[in-house]
């Protein structure tokens, strides 16, 4: 028996335009709107955890990102930068506050004396590890409203979607 689905923020959108163009499929619009609802939901779920540990987003992204490359969680401000999809000078600064806050530190490069790596500090490390632990759990929770097929069908069709929309990987 299948269950009648409960109408949201979208459908209310899609009868408007269904009324006032309804030469137009806006079937896309509605997936689309619904996409984007989601993540601006799903931002504000996470960021409640993050926030718990003293940390944005983007300071979660950078600790995280170090901090699954491996040990010594040492990574160049270029691989962080192109990793996170952000511009060099966003990484500065980016890395100047999360020094300051002394999650991470610049040590020198072993292989090239001109340049610096980026290590997690000891500090970093722990805050990274118990955050991570902490964003799982909510990730579940957050997902717990889709069964096991359900999220494996919605992992496969985004991940269509993702590769169809990122451009191809090229070999510099």
């Amino acid at each position: 028996m299948k269950t009648k689905k409960q109408p949201d923020a979208v459908d209310a959108i899609l009868a408007q335009w269904n009324r006032e163009r309804p030469d137009l499929d806006v079937t896309p619009m509605g997936t689309i709107g619904r996409i984007r609802r989601c993540s601006a939901l799903l931002q504000r779920e996470l960021d409640r955890v993050f926030a718990d540990y003293g940390m944005s987003s983007w300071e979660f992204d950078v600790l995280a990102t170090m901090r699954r490359s491996g040990a010594p969680h040492r990574l160049t401000p270029t691989a962080l930068f192109s990793t996170l999809m952000i511009t060099s000078g966003t990484m500065t600064h980016r890395l100047k506050s999360l020094e300051s806050r002394g999650w991470v530190q610049r040590v020198p490069h072993d292989n090239d004396a001109r340049s610096m790596l980026v290590e997690l500090t000891q500090e970093g490390l722990d805050l990274i590890n118990r955050a991570v632990e902490a964003h799982v759990d909510n990730e579940h929770r957050v997902m717990a409203a889709l069964s096991a097929a359900e999220m494996t069908q919605l992992d496969a069709g985004l991940s269509r979607l993702l590769n169809s929309l990122e451009p191809p990987e090229t070999d510099a």
